[in-house]
């Protein structure tokens, strides 16, 4: 089993955090893995990507040109991100910063409500993990349990309080993903 994924967005919507803790969850499950991010440099509200390579085989290279699956967060990720999904892989997307929705029909599109859903959760600071826990229902790379223990890994001790919300979100964007396609 080998999976490329690019998640992609703005900067602020924790992106290179989502990445590097599905990065994490494949190393304790034993898998290999590459963990790429790419930014610019604004912090907040620049576009921020990264490419996450898992696999049960070494990776012999982490640059990619096309991915299994794209996590696609904002309006210009999706316009450059779209066409490099392989044919027959999956594209997940929140609707609140798409104006044009995506448009191939080869591909696998599903979409996440995960603004709106993060606001159910009345924490904002949720949303990567709500969108990850929707792309791990559509791609299940890695188990929801160690997701966590990669979040315990990553958090720094003082926001381990903030697990057990992250948990509910992670369910939460498994239930709100649906299939845009019907493919």
């Amino acid at each position: 089993m080998k999976h490329e994924i690019i998640i992609a967005g703005f900067g602020g919507q924790g992106v290179l955090s989502m990445g590097k803790i599905l990065a994490y969850a494949a190393l304790f499950e034993g898998k290999e893995v590459t963990w790429m991010p790419s930014y610019g440099p604004e912090q907040r509200g620049g576009t921020a990507n990264v490419t996450v390579i898992v696999s049960d085989e070494r990776i012999s290279s982490p640059i990619l040109s096309q991915y299994d699956t794209a996590v696609i967060l904002n309006q210009p990720s999706l316009d450059k991100f779209e066409s490099a999904i392989k044919p027959g892989g999956t594209l997940i997307y929140d609707p609140y910063g798409i104006i044009n929705p995506p448009s191939r029909t080869d591909i696998r599109v599903l979409q996440i409500d995960a603004m709106d859903a993060v606001a159910q959760l009345d924490d904002v600071k949720a949303y990567n993990m709500l969108v990850l826990g929707g792309m791990l229902k559509a791609c299940p790379v890695v188990s929801n349990a160690n997701i966590l223990q990669a979040l315990k890994k990553t958090l720094p001790q003082r926001h381990h309080h903030l697990i057990p919300l992250n948990e509910k979100a992670l369910q939460k964007g498994a239930e709100v993903i649906h299939e845009v396609n019907g493919q």
